[in-house]
């Protein structure tokens, strides 16, 4: 049965919402501008799942997802997208993995076909693992091990998990990648590629009575797994103590340091931390020389080139919030460190600039109405919330949320998470530059 559910006032359509007797959860969002599609199927599964030891088994799987089923011939499935004027990907995360096509409304049904195939009929020959692995493994020669960035930012991560799988890279640690065996991805395939774990999101052109139909038809039949299990990581200790890491290579064009805080995640029915965070973050350094970071020191004292502060909420298990700062030539690491600890004081001392909160506020119903345009955006939206825990009902109520937050939530919430004993303080340079 559809349920239908309101969008906020500024929206074009209609989402609406239904469970497959199998448990497959259903979303459709209706968006009649464009005779097009896009067809998401998500999973509650990604790199944070994987067995220890294991890393980089999710995005591999992603990887192979492309080749055969039973069905279908190796590659046959993109080549038919293309064929059609369509495209489609595929994209894996701590906490899910997704597969979408954009293609004409018409094609709808063939997308269903293809996608509901690949759920449970999947052929992994020791030929295309071998490739995909290579594949996987040049992917973080390329990304990673080249980059002082991102070999920075696993390091950075390492340190702020002490025990949760957060800490552990997507692509998979190198070492670990090189002990894959064909069985752990048929495995973590058979365990979590399911009906009972997986969202179908169609944003579009589209009557949602016709997608419940197709819906039934093609992924309706297909069998739950039966022993998923429910969904829980190891937690993080309490952290008691506060760290640090100092990243040193040649490549570094421009050292910076980061500090980053385990933080609240979004939480099904509980979202007002997460939106105070949020706006936490834009206030303090995401909200470009505006924001109290790049206003002091970029445009006052002009000892930094670049500041941002970053909360991702959408997360299944606590998240983390950051803060990066690119000091200029004549500045240190450590002066542009107790900088960053001035400005936190500042904050938690003066307290919220309302005027400028209110305009946040404004930007952020500005941006819910362009989120609109795209009907990709619109499903990735509830795509990335649902398989973080939360329901269509949080994801329509955040807009509205937001507006709500008062001034007095936001200063608690920083007083809350700026607590050292839960950060990790990273430092990025060449070799030679500070002792």
């Amino acid at each position: 049965m559809v349920v239908l559910l309101s969008l906020p006032l500024e929206a074009l359509g209609r989402v609406s919402s239904f469970s497959l007797d199998n448990g497959m959860k259903v979303v459709v969002i209706e968006d009649h501008r464009a005779p097009v599609i896009t067809h998401m199927v998500w999973y509650r599964a990604g790199a944070s799942d994987e067995k220890l030891g294991k890393s980089g088994v999710a995005h591999l799987l992603e990887h192979l997802l492309f080749k055969e089923t039973e069905n279908v011939k190796n590659g046959e499935f993109s080549k038919t997208v293309e064929a059609i004027g369509g495209s489609d990907n595929a994209f894996t995360s701590q906490d899910y993995t997704g597969y979408f096509q954009r293609v004409s409304k018409e094609y709808l049904e063939l997308m269903m076909f293809y996608e509901s195939d690949r759920m449970q009929n999947l052929k992994v020959s020791e030929l295309d693992f071998a490739t995909e692995l290579q594949v996987v493994i040049e992917e973080r020669s390329q990304r990673t091990d080249t980059n002082p960035g991102a070999l920075f930012n696993e390091q950075n991560m390492a340190a702020l998990y002490l025990n949760h799988p957060y800490g552990i890279p997507i692509v998979g640690w190198r070492h670990e990648l090189d002990e894959l065996k064909r069985e752990d991805v048929l495995e973590f395939y058979r365990t979590y590629y399911s009906p009972n774990n997986a969202i179908l999101i169609v944003s579009g052109d589209v009557d949602p009575r016709n997608v419940e139909l197709l819906a039934n038809n093609y992924y309706g039949s297909l069998k739950n797994t039966s022993n998923l299990g429910a969904r829980k990581r190891p937690t993080e200790p309490p952290q008691i103590a506060q760290r640090r890491i100092i990243f040193e290579d040649e490549r570094v064009s421009q050292p910076y340091i980061t500090r980053t805080y385990l933080a609240k995640e979004r939480n099904a029915g509980q979202q007002r931390e997460a939106a105070a965070l949020t706006l936490l973050a834009d206030l303090i350094g995401s909200d470009g020389i505006q924001s109290l970071l790049g206003k002091s020191l970029q445009l006052d004292k002009k000892v930094a080139i670049y500041t941002s502060a970053y909360y991702g909420g959408l997360s299944y298990d606590e998240t983390h919030f950051s803060f990066i700062l690119a000091p200029n030539s004549e500045v240190s690491l450590s002066e542009i460190e107790l900088e960053l600890d001035n400005i936190i004081d500042k904050f938690i001392l003066d307290g919220i600039d309302e005027s400028h909160l209110e305009r946040i506020k404004f930007q952020y119903k500005a941006q819910q109405i362009y989120s609109l345009d795209s009907a990709y955006s619109q499903a990735r939206r509830f795509g990335v919330a649902l398989t973080s825990g939360l329901t269509v009902d949080d994801v329509l109520s955040w807009p509205d949320l937001i507006q709500d937050i008062k001034p007095s939530e936001i200063l608690n919430a920083a007083i809350s998470l700026f607590k050292k004993e839960k950060s990790v303080t990273g430092w990025i340079r060449k070799p030679a530059e500070e002792r």
